[in-house]
């Protein structure tokens, strides 16, 4: 690791916030030191994003110190914290989706030529910047985000899980340019669930559990034990056991129908020509590089994109979706990646998760509240939901807001459940949980095709899975044999003699 100097640039001390009865930080310290990749470390809900938004002007702290380079800091606005020389960048973009990237620059007054530098630098270059934001895919709106905080200039940048939904080689272009930052004058705050990344790049990591400070780690060998220790108190880094075979361990026999059929669905862009079977009672993973054909597959599943060719089979019988309503009826559910697609931030858990229950608006009447409250609670159990900030969504964790969107399914019943990437920016502790629960789903009888980008999630949690590439099909893998270097090659489309190429994830061929 790159040594740096002792002294400090960024120093908070005994940060301190609540909301109402939920103490979001305790005695929350962090002291970075410049020309430093410093790490904050963190299970869901130990405080880091509000952490971030203190520094970062969007939240007033109730005590503490702040100090940069010496002086004292308390930005009242993320403008004022810019001019302070401390910059933030998000897990959701930060970006106006009806504007395109040319105006959204104009917003925070940043030239254009510096944000180019970097969009060629992160592995864009050819971006263009009069694209509508609304038309531009996840990954590179996170692209543009790194690249608009860059071009700043910043004294201390914070990154919350920038390359959460980054394929490899943006991820590999992104860590490139914060390990360059080491033993320079400016320093980084990095923040990402993926112990791998933060021993590529890090020096050290400051570790928040329940809203307060537990330790400072020099990241260096066995320093994923001590990080996690303190994450979660006790070493708990234990996965689900593989699924010994396909559809859980021989739940499937030769007579099992398919819950879920596709055969030739082609969308307009780039879904061309996918086929698969799933089956009551398994987890399928699904795999593909970024801008492969997943997204388009799965708006059609979930009944939000016609189909331009192809059919859909539920449970044998021809299906054809005009509104996610319909697929909700024919019994396939979907979890986003992105948690605020799915709920209503500002009602509470109870009403989110009760929200299926509805029904349409046409036969509503009184609603059994004591069924209902039932129902509700037994997901909630079921999940382990942190209630404590039950009033409104948006206050709690990323990771409580993502087991929100699956407890309404699990509440009301499960038959076939799509999961878009859905551990995306969740700690780890909340990562194993939701991989259970999938395989407890599978154990039930339901089926679920789980799209994820974390390649690791398919032995973890899969029973087999099939890789998509150029909007086809190109292999099925026994999560037995489906290890990382085997899945990266069948992402690439490679054959056994072939390299990986170094730059070709994320394009379209």
């Amino acid at each position: 690791m790159t040594t740096v100097g002792t002294e400090l640039l960024l120093d908070a001390r005994d940060i301190s916030k609540r909301y109402g009865a939920v103490v979001a930080l305790r005695s929350a310290s962090l002291a970075v030191r410049p020309g430093e990749v410093h790490a904050l470390m963190g299970a869901n809900g130990a405080g880091k994003s509000t952490l971030v938004k203190i520094l970062s002007g969007g939240v007033r702290a109730d005590g503490g110190t702040i100090s940069v380079r010496g002086r004292p800091y308390g930005a009242h606005s993320p403008a004022e914290a810019r001019r302070g020389g401390v910059v933030s960048v998000y897990q959701e973009p930060a970006l106006i989706p009806d504007l395109d990237v040319r105006s959204n620059l104009r917003l925070t007054a940043t030239a254009v030529e510096p944000v180019r530098h970097w969009l060629a630098e992160l592995g864009l270059p050819d971006l263009d910047v009069s694209s509508m934001v609304r038309d531009l895919p996840l990954a590179s709106l996170r692209v543009i985000d790194l690249a608009r905080a860059l071009a700043i200039e910043p004294d201390v940048l914070m990154l919350d899980e920038i390359t959460a939904a980054l394929p490899a080689n943006l991820t590999e272009r992104v860590l490139e340019v914060v390990a360059r930052h080491r033993g320079t004058e400016r320093s980084i705050i990095f923040i990402s669930h993926r112990l791998i990344e933060i021993g590529v790049v890090c020096d050290r990591a400051t570790v928040l559990r329940e809203g307060a400070t537990v330790g400072v780690v020099d990241v260096g060998a066995g320093s994923d034990d001590r990080i996690v220790r303190l994450m979660l108190g006790e070493i708990s880094r234990r996965a689900p056991a593989v699924a010994a075979g396909p559809a859980g361990a021989g739940a499937r026999t030769p007579e099992t129908a398919p819950r879920l059929t596709a055969r030739g669905l082609s969308a307009a862009t780039r879904l061309r020509d996918v086929s698969f079977d799933l089956y009551p009672g398994e987890v399928l993973g699904l795999v593909a590089l970024e801008g492969q054909g997943q997204d388009e597959l799965f708006d059609i599943l979930a009944g939000s994109e016609r189909p331009a060719g192809g059919e859909l089979l539920v449970d044998g019988a021809h299906v054809s979706f005009h509104h996610p309503a319909d697929a909700i009826r024919a019994g396939l559910v979907y979890v986003p990646a992105d948690r605020a697609e799915a709920l209503l931030m500002q009602r509470s858990v109870r009403e989110n998760i009760a929200l299926p229950f509805s029904g349409p608006v046409g036969a509503w009447g009184l609603i059994n509240v004591r069924g209902e409250r039932r129902k509700v609670d037994a997901a909630v159990r079921t999940l382990q939901i942190d209630t404590r900030a039950a009033a409104e969504v948006r206050r709690l964790s990323g990771g409580n807001q993502q087991k929100v969107t699956i407890a309404r399914w699990v509440a009301g019943g499960v038959r076939t459940m799509l999961c878009f990437d859905p551990t995306r920016g969740i700690d780890i502790g909340t990562k194993q949980q939701i991989y259970q629960l999938l395989r407890e789903l599978a154990a039930a009888g339901a089926a679920v095709l789980l799209y994820t980008s974390e390649l690791k999630e398919i032995q973890l949690a899969c029973d087999r899975a099939i890789v998509v590439f150029n909007g086809r099909v190109v292999a099925e893998i026994p999560a037995l044999e489906a290890d990382e270097p085997t899945l990266l090659r069948a992402a690439y489309d490679l054959k056994p003699d072939e390299a990986i190429p170094e730059l070709a994830v994320g394009e379209t061929a």
